[in-house]
């Protein structure tokens, strides 16, 4: 069901006009009954998919892309796995033939171990990418300066860390985020590392204008359950945002009336 705010307040990609702000990822579901079952309980749009990580050489064998009604959802191809820019661009390319799309997310990871993206080969990628008429949105370290320039060379969203991918360490990176926040004219969307749904709404509430959640999802014991959960920390956190938060004090502040207060010697 689409709630007010999600109708009066929409996210809005390369002139693209989305209710959720909730992207999810479609890798570690333990089978596709779960993948699918999460996607609709998340309320998500935006669906990311591994492009490397399908078997595109046999096709008659079953890909996520069969699983999902593309028709309803925002195919958002990724180049998780490759390792310099020269393979992001052409897995990009591959990509738009396999999904008929130009969105691209770029992911440039040459580390194994941490899954940290390669700041200078991302660059790379991205510029060339956006020459050549690709919708970019290019996952990053938490560095607001990368950021800007992302930005400035055309990039549709930049997309910082939480902590490291698949860690469910949550929000390491919540001062860093902020900056980021406060000089983007793009939407910032907040990718990995997020474990449970109030890491969202810690995101949500600093300003983010979404989140991708991928194995938080993926990984619980009940998928479906915790896609809805996603959804609804989102909101949360979208709404607080716009409410605006109570300025914090140093000393307690009492949150009853002060004056008129019945005391014992007060007349009867």
């Amino acid at each position: 069901m689409t709630t007010t705010l999600e109708r009066d307040d929409p996210l809005i990609i390369a002139g693209k006009t989305f209710r959720s702000r909730l992207m999810t990822g479609t890798g570690k579901h333990r089978t596709m009954d779960d993948l699918v079952s999460s996607v609709q309980s998340s309320g998500t749009q935006i669906i990311t998919v591994a492009i490397r990580r399908l078997n595109l050489d046999n096709p008659n064998e079953k890909t996520v892309l069969d699983y999902i009604d593309w028709d309803r959802f925002q195919i958002l191809p990724n180049t998780a796995g490759c390792k310099t820019a020269d393979e992001a661009v052409f897995t990009a390319k591959l990509a738009r033939e396999v999904t008929r799309s130009n969105w691209i997310k770029v992911e440039v990871i040459p580390d194994p171990k941490y899954l940290l993206p390669d700041p200078i080969g991302t660059f790379d990628a991205c510029k060339r990418l956006v020459n050549e008429g690709f919708v970019v949105l290019p996952y990053i370290g938490a560095d607001a300066v990368l950021a800007r320039r992302l930005e400035d060379i055309g990039c549709a969203t930049v997309m910082p860390l939480g902590s490291p991918i698949g860690s469910g360490q949550g929000v390491l990176t919540a001062e860093e985020i902020s900056i980021i926040i406060e000089r983007a004219s793009v939407p910032v969307v907040v990718d990995a590392g997020l474990g449970v749904p109030s890491d969202a709404s810690q995101v949500m509430e600093l300003g983010a204008d979404a989140v991708l959640v991928n194995t938080a999802i993926a990984q619980a014991q009940n998928p479906a359950l915790m896609g809805e959960a996603f959804k609804l920390g989102v909101q949360a956190g979208r709404k607080a945002y716009l409410a605006g938060r109570m300025k914090k004090k140093v000393y307690a502040s009492p949150s009853s009336p002060t004056e008129g207060v019945v005391t014992a010697t007060s007349p009867a």
